[in-house]
């Protein structure tokens, strides 16, 4: 990435973990990224680098105060959409039935952030970038590729979204994904929407990041040798070959090797 990302494209991820150094070994040998744990002025906060651009955030669950929430919140992915005004962002969020959860608050001379809930129940960040635009490198080996919302009701959703930030929603045309709601910014899939009732009873509506890999069964097979798990074994669909997995911690994503590039 060259420069900033346009209002609503999915822009950031980050971890939040009991173990914040296991999850920043897990996914360095994982995917080849390098990462520490940050200074105390930024909460510990660890941005994971690859081929020295940012990819992806790891954070240790803490309250405020620095002190360690009991009970633990569950180990999650948070996709970041960018907005180039995050205010006014959160009052149309407020307006059409969603849930300011966090925020607004800056990072340093970063940018400013927030969290919400959609009316699905599906939790999101929001970042209005300052000095960081977000994800310094995408669609290559180890780096984010899509972000993907599961929810119960997909019209809600894709009406929600569609009326706090500058994305429209089309039905996909890939074959076989009937029923797949695709985001667009400016007439380009920047990420979708998939029916709930697709998973397992009891999955709450989510966010989840996509990573690209050069080979999905090697990378299920290094998850499951590093102590993770597989949610759903690798398979071939029409945008390519992936699987869903789980860190060690439970923190749940997917990873894709995409049948054809994705453009600049």
């Amino acid at each position: 990435m060259t420069g900033p990302y346009k209002p609503g494209t999915p822009c950031w991820i980050d971890l939040m973990v009991p173990d914040q150094q296991a999850a920043i070994d897990f996914y360095s040998d994982l995917f080849g990224w390098q990462g520490e744990i940050g200074p105390p002025e930024q909460g510990g906060y660890s941005v994971c680098t690859l081929k020295g651009k940012p990819v992806a955030g790891i954070m240790k669950a803490m309250n405020p105060d620095g002190s360690v929430p009991d009970p633990l919140p569950p180990t999650v992915w948070t996709t970041y959409l960018s907005t180039d005004n995050i205010d006014g962002t959160l009052k149309s969020v407020t307006d059409a039935g969603g849930t300011v959860m966090m925020g607004p608050m800056d990072v340093m001379d970063l940018g400013r952030m927030a969290v919400i809930a959609d009316p699905t129940g599906a939790v999101v960040g929001l970042w209005q970038p300052g000095t960081f635009d977000g994800a310094g490198i995408v669609n290559e080996h180890g780096a984010l590729i899509w972000n993907e919302l599961t929810t119960a009701d997909l019209p809600a959703a894709a009406a929600f979204y569609s009326s706090v930030l500058p994305v429209t929603t089309a039905r996909s045309e890939m074959p076989g994904a009937e029923g797949y709601i695709e985001f667009k910014v400016d007439d380009r899939a920047v990420g979708g929407i998939m029916d709930l009732s697709q998973l397992p009873p009891g999955v709450a509506p989510h966010w989840q990041p996509y990573f690209h890999v050069d080979d999905v069964d090697e990378i299920q097979a290094a998850t499951v040798r590093a102590g993770g798990s597989v949610l759903a074994p690798a398979f071939d669909m029409a945008a390519g070959r992936m699987a869903v997995l789980a860190d060690p911690q439970g923190g749940s994503f997917s990873v894709i090797t995409a049948s054809a590039p994705q453009g600049a």
